[in-house]
């Protein structure tokens, strides 16, 4: 079977050629797929989402498309060190505005790498990804209403829009659950109470969203009790989807993305919640959202970005 998907960017990297140890980067691993199919169980299959037309449309600072080759190329030298197999399954072409179309082929890569029994990590892109990585989750045949959606975010993305954006993927979400009679089970870690609407806070409120403000995952106490809540949600669950937008840490953390935080969750705070829902061994897919290259300082929000993407890959 022949993929749509496009392997614009080609893996390569530091290489310890004197080193006497093993020193394999990851671009001496991963493995480029002909189609998201052919992922191996038990490995990490790539895909790219090289669109922000809906940070365009939700009228945030455009860019994000350039983030998934930002990210792969500060992938590319990371040691390998406890990674599965890996694959590049390539990236979802976004033409001409189309963007319900590219997110329907998102999830048709996603769909195909989970049912493969593969962990889907997905490169965007604007925040619009997560629509498209949650429709691949659930053509998949993971029943939505065992799946927690897990979102590191300073924002609900709840938006009311008469045109999909990257600020109505979790309204989608919560609609295509209520049309299925289904519970939408939806996690966020760092809203800011200085980033949201009370209408959004009210649609939250409404929906049963279960939100920790970014204030409140300052301190290890806050830490600690925001992990005994994760812990509950995750026995009650079959699967979990990890969404990051990298707007939820810290600005000094984080600059290359479109709305970067004043405050923000420590780094070292959401590492330690992912480690949390890795070690429940349910996570089928993530992404990481809104890195923007042209905004960045120093590579540092890739970097930040490639050192979350390899602890999911790790697991």
């Amino acid at each position: 079977m022949q993929s749509s998907l496009k392997h614009d960017f080609v893996w390569s990297g530091r290489e310890d050629t004197e080193e006497l140890g093993f020193s394999q980067r990851w671009h001496q691993k991963i493995a480029r797929l002909a189609a998201p199919e052919e992922a191996s169980p038990g490995g990490v299959t790539l895909v790219g989402f090289p669109v922000d037309e809906g940070v365009r449309r939700n009228k945030g600072r455009p860019g994000a498309a350039a983030g998934p080759g930002a990210l792969r190329a500060a992938l590319a030298s990371l040691p390998v060190l406890e990674e599965p197999p890996l694959f590049d399954a390539g990236d979802v072409a976004c033409e001409d505005g189309r963007l319900e179309e590219a997110q329907d082929r998102l999830a048709g890569a996603v769909a195909g790498i989970v049912r493969k029994r593969s962990r889907a990590l997905v490169l965007g892109g604007g925040h619009e990804v997560a629509w498209g990585t949650f429709q691949g989750i659930v053509r998949a045949g993971i029943d939505p209403s065992r799946l927690l959606v897990v979102n590191f975010d300073a924002h609900f993305d709840l938006r009311v829009s008469a045109a999909a954006n990257s600020g109505t993927p979790f309204r989608q979400m919560q609609e295509l659950c209520a049309a299925d009679g289904a519970p939408f089970n939806y996690r966020i870690f760092g809203i800011s109470r200085f980033a949201n609407t009370r209408a959004l806070f009210e649609r939250a409120d409404r929906i049963g969203a279960r939100y920790w403000l970014d204030e409140d995952l300052q301190s290890p106490q806050g830490l600690e009790t925001a992990q005994q809540a994760l812990a509950d949600d995750l026995a009650k669950c079959a699967a979990v989807y990890v969404t990051v937008c990298l707007d939820v840490l810290p600005g000094a953390c984080a600059p290359g993305v479109s709305a970067p935080a004043a405050l923000g969750v420590p780094l070292a705070h959401v590492e330690a919640l992912i480690g949390r829902i890795l070690a429940s061994g349910r996570l089928v897919a993530a992404d990481i959202a809104e890195l923007n290259p042209e905004l960045d300082r120093d590579g540092l929000t890739a970097k930040v970005a490639a050192r979350l993407v390899a602890r999911m890959a790790r697991g």
